[in-house]
């Protein structure tokens, strides 16, 4: 198997190869940052872990939309396929 540079540089350089971030990498973006804070107030300590909590209920959202989106994409399937 060989690779094609050339058509992989032309993807490059027109932007075709371009995958924007999902909402996956910029929650763990996120979550890597708040896991890096480390802070000495007490003050500062609860923000964080009130910020952390957030995320976690964040991620849950994200899941069951996630999963809700798939399902909605499975009917329309049947529903495209029972038109035909």
């Amino acid at each position: 198997m060989s690779t094609d540079f050339y058509k992989m540089t032309r993807r490059f350089l027109l932007g075709e190869g371009y995958d924007p971030p999902t909402v996956d990498s910029y929650i763990q973006s996120l979550e890597e940052s708040l896991n890096s804070i480390k802070s000495r107030s007490v003050k500062e300590n609860n923000k964080i872990k009130i910020a952390r909590q957030h995320l976690k209920e964040i991620k849950r959202s994200v899941r069951r939309l996630n999963e809700r989106v798939n399902v909605l994409e499975e009917q329309v399937k049947v529903l495209e396929e029972g038109k035909d």
